[in-house]
């Protein structure tokens, strides 16, 4: 028999560091509970033990801190996002009926070295799981220690027996005690010999074997006079050592290994509890749908189950309509719900539809068109309002909106269920909107650009194939160019597609100079390369190469695939997923061609009108500048918009103290530098990196800024406060962000989210407006030139197809639009052009 004990403190720890901070819409912190959880099931795959229990420490002093008063006195107080998780974490371990054992005055480690004896008594195997290698030393024939190593992103586990200990530190695992004594552990502020590190305790247990070995043996000729002398002196310091750190495994605990056999789940109780953290993939990963959970959910007002239908109504004025993974269709209305199978569908005459409610609107029009299924028009999407209420959440699925506003238990594969959970949710996400201040956000933005995303992915635009292919081949010539020179300058083949050979040839064979090399090898990232580009020729050949091989992979080769039929490329606007409100692009992403290298440039030269036709394109200028300018109320940036300048050179004229007329092209750059950058909380640090200046004079050029613009300087500040207080930051349309972040304890963390409150204000405004200025260009084109046609949005920049004879009025109106979006207090502007490509449109 095997049981598995988990040190609680150690993987929650891991977890909590290894795991992105993630909350509920209440704030409270989930993600040390997700990751231990990941953690606990991961153990059990691999070690599939019969009994689990988890050893936790208890507030308070030990024996320990009595004996040592500096007894961990270095240890942090535990960050507060992590105390708030442990009392649920303990609830949802004892909803799983895992034990849990502690014992006041004695630590985790007692208490697991406790279980580990007992086992070895009762002839049990133990596995113990944790982040700290103290518990090396109670490994023996019964027990192994699992060392689990978390990183964000990562978790890895190695298995520790007697034999692969020895492989690594030389001695037998009770030695551990012994090597403490000699080097300390700072962790835990244990002072051991001073001036001895982990090398020499090593070498010298190696030697003499234990701690009593190395004093009875100090005359010894190996040990060098100085190091006699230090373990002299600290003798007395290395024996309180040896004691501090010896696991003592007799922790007053009642405990047999049988009472942690694994058992059922309390599954209503854990059920409550993933309901209450958000958990909706685990609720479905443990298996606790059904009549079990049902017993555990909460009371819903005016949530009632709509009766199964064997038949349609022959018409339908409001229905909500939800297509399933397998093609089945639910369809749900107010006296009644069912679903038709693909087969069903297909042979069907569905009844007229007026008005629906739909989840993930962009995306169901397009299977309505691929059915045939005609609508007259689309009156919520569940999935865009659960989006508008919180945007920082990685998805929307029905199941999930069911549990949290319904407390209803739904299968997203059900086709019928999730069809009445739509209709269902409409009513109490509207209330939520409203009371977050979010419907005219939602009713005026978001909702009718879903059907204006949904043309514009139909339309695609039209891309020259042949010119296409002759720029692969172009590019395929240049590669080997430059693979011929990488070899020449490394004196041999290699692949230069490996960071490890690169590693090897630039550090080891030409010598380069080096960062710090890991297990993987040498770092050969584009940071690395930037900074040796000047010390040999090959680091430019290589930059090429990286170069024109992600342009020929991503665009040469990449948009060939997925030319339609039609000779278009068709790319998905992503609606729900920026937490800024932005639009991103997808299969493929038109959004991210290279514009700033003379080959990146050219790509946009392979997008064409079709016959007859221009491309007319249409960019905002310096659009969250000048939404800055606004928020923050600055009169001297309001000033400068307003007076048609420059804002660059107005800021190089501002931060440099010297005459508009005489600012240099390098000081303006350099005020660029700092627009954009105090819009997006840039620091000094990444400033001076940014710009090739010192972090000294990149400070005095922030300060410079701030000191000149006011405004700025008072929205910076108080951005940052309101959002602390309230826990999330707005547009001025009202799109919320939440930042619980603002409240970490992690300096850092609380930074970068108070880069995030600067930011996105700013940035989501900016959203709002290239929205709504596509929902206003749409309907005008509509009306007055119906041949043209909206197809892309890229970032500040609206794409429009329309016949030459039409191009000038177009763009005129194109441009219209853009700058009558919204009265600012400064002028939003927006020139549009035209031509027989992209590129001959900008």
């Amino acid at each position: 028999m095997k049981l598995m004990i988990l040190d609680g403190n150690s993987v929650i720890n891991r977890a909590y560091f290894g795991v992105k901070p993630l909350t509920t819409r209440e704030g409270l912190y989930t993600h040390a509970i997700y990751g231990f959880l990941n953690i606990l099931e991961r153990m059990e795959k691999e070690e599939d033990p019969d009994a689990v229990c988890v050893a936790f420490d208890l507030h308070g002093p030990t024996f320990r801190h009595e004996r040592y008063e500096g007894y961990k006195a270095n240890r942090h107080g535990m960050p507060e996002e992590l105390a708030q998780q442990m009392p649920l974490m303990k609830q949802v371990l004892t909803a799983m009926n895992i034990p849990i054992y502690s014992a006041q005055g004695w630590e985790a480690d007692d208490v697991i070295g406790t279980v580990g004896k007992k086992c070895g008594e009762e002839n049990w195997d133990c596995v113990i799981v944790t982040g700290d290698r103290d518990s090396l030393q109670l490994i023996d024939g019964h027990v192994k220690v699992k060392l689990v190593i978390s990183k964000p992103g990562q978790t890895t586990a190695s298995l520790y027996d007697e034999a692969k200990f020895r492989e690594e530190y030389g001695f037998e695992p009770k030695r551990m005690v012994d090597m403490k004594a000699l080097m300390g552990d700072s962790s835990d502020n244990i002072p051991g010999v001073a001036g001895v590190g982990p090398k020499t305790a090593t070498d010298l247990l190696l030697k003499f074997g234990t701690l009593d070995g190395v004093y009875a043996n100090l005359e010894d000729a190996s040990i060098r006079p100085k190091l006699r002398e230090k373990l002299t002196e600290g003798k007395d310091s290395a024996y309180l050592s040896y004691e501090l750190a010896t696991i003592i495994p007799e922790a007053p605990i009642e405990f047999e290994p049988k009472d942690a056999l694994r058992k059922e789940y309390n599954k209503p109780e854990l059920y409550a509890l993933f309901q209450k953290l958000e958990f909706v993939r685990l609720i479905d990963r443990y298996g606790l749908r059904g009549a079990a959970a049902e017993a555990a959910l909460p009371a819903k007002a005016n949530v009632k189950s709509l009766p199964s239908a064997d038949t349609l109504p022959g018409a339908l004025s409001k229905c909500a309509l939800y297509f399933a993974s397998d093609g089945s269709l639910g369809i749900a209305w107010e006296e009644g719900v069912c679903a038709l199978t693909p087969m069903e569908l297909q042979m069907s005459q569905l009844p007229k539809l007026d008005t629906l409610v739909l989840h993930d609107a962009r995306a169901t029009m397009h299977l309505l068109g691929e059915a045939g299924i005609a609508y007259d028009s689309v009156a919520f999407d569940t999935a865009l309002a659960a989006y508008d209420l919180n945007p920082s959440q990685s998805d929307y699925p029905v199941s999930k909106l069911a549990t949290t506003f319904l407390g209803k238990t739904v299968e997203d594969g059900d086709a019928a269920a999730c069809a009445e959970a739509v209709w269902l949710l409409a009513e109490p996400l509207k209330a939520e909107l409203e009371k977050q201040g979010e419907t005219k956000l939602y009713e005026e933005i978001e909702l009718p650009l879903c059907a204006v995303l949904y043309r514009m992915e139909c339309r695609g635009i039209a891309i020259d194939r042949n010119q296409l292919v002759q720029f692969g081949k172009m590019l395929e010539e240049r590669i080997a160019d430059c693979e011929n020179l990488i070899y020449g300058y490394s004196d041999g083949t290699f692949n230069i597609q490996s960071p490890k050979q690169l590693g090897t040839v630039l550090f080891e064979k030409l010598g380069l100079p080096a960062g710090k090399k890991t297990k993987t090898g040498y770092s050969t990232n584009a940071d690395v390369l930037e900074k040796l580009k000047d010390k040999h020729p090959i680091i430019p050949a290589i930059m090429d190469y990286r170069m024109l091989t992600k342009l020929k992979g991503t665009y040469a080769d990449g948009l060939m695939k997925v030319i339609g039929p039609d000779g278009r490329i068709h790319t998905t606007f992503q609606n729900l997923v920026t937490a800024t409100g932005r639009l991103s692009s997808t299969d493929p992403n038109l959004q991210n061609i290279p514009v700033r290298t003379d080959l990146g440039a050219e790509i946009r030269k392979m997008f064409v009108p079709g016959p007859g036709n221009v491309l007319v394109d249409a960019d905002y200028s310096q659009i969250e500048l000048r939404v800055l300018a606004h928020i923050a109320d600055d009169k001297t940036m309001q000033r400068s918009f307003c007076d048609g300048m420059d804002i660059h050179t107005a800021t190089a004229s501002q931060v440099f103290g010297v005459p508009a007329d005489q600012v240099t092209p390098l000081q303006r750059r350099h005020a660029k530098a700092v627009n954009f950058g105090i819009v997006y909380g840039i620091s000094e640090f990444s400033l001076a990196e940014d710009i090739g200046v010192s972090r000294y004079e990149a400070r005095d050029y922030i300060d410079s800024y701030l000191a000149n613009y006011h405004g700025v300087r008072d929205y910076m500040k108080k951005v940052v406060e309101d959002a602390r207080e309230c826990g999330y930051t707005q547009t001025l349309y009202g799109r919320r962000r939440y930042i619980p972040e603002l409240k970490s304890s992690n300096f850092n963390v609380r930074q970068g989210a108070e880069r995030i409150a600067l930011n996105t204000p700013i940035q989501g405004t900016a959203a709002d407006l290239i929205k709504l200025a596509m929902i206003r260009v749409e309907n005008a084109l509509n009306a007055q030139f119906p041949e043209a046609k909206l197809l892309l949005q890229v970032h500040d920049e609206l794409i429009v197809e329309c016949p030459e004879a039409q191009a000038a009025e177009v763009a005129d109106l194109v441009s219209r639009e853009m700058q009558g979006v919204a009265q600012l207090k400064v002028p939003l502007t927006a020139e549009a052009k035209f031509g027989k490509s992209w590129y001959d449109a900008k």
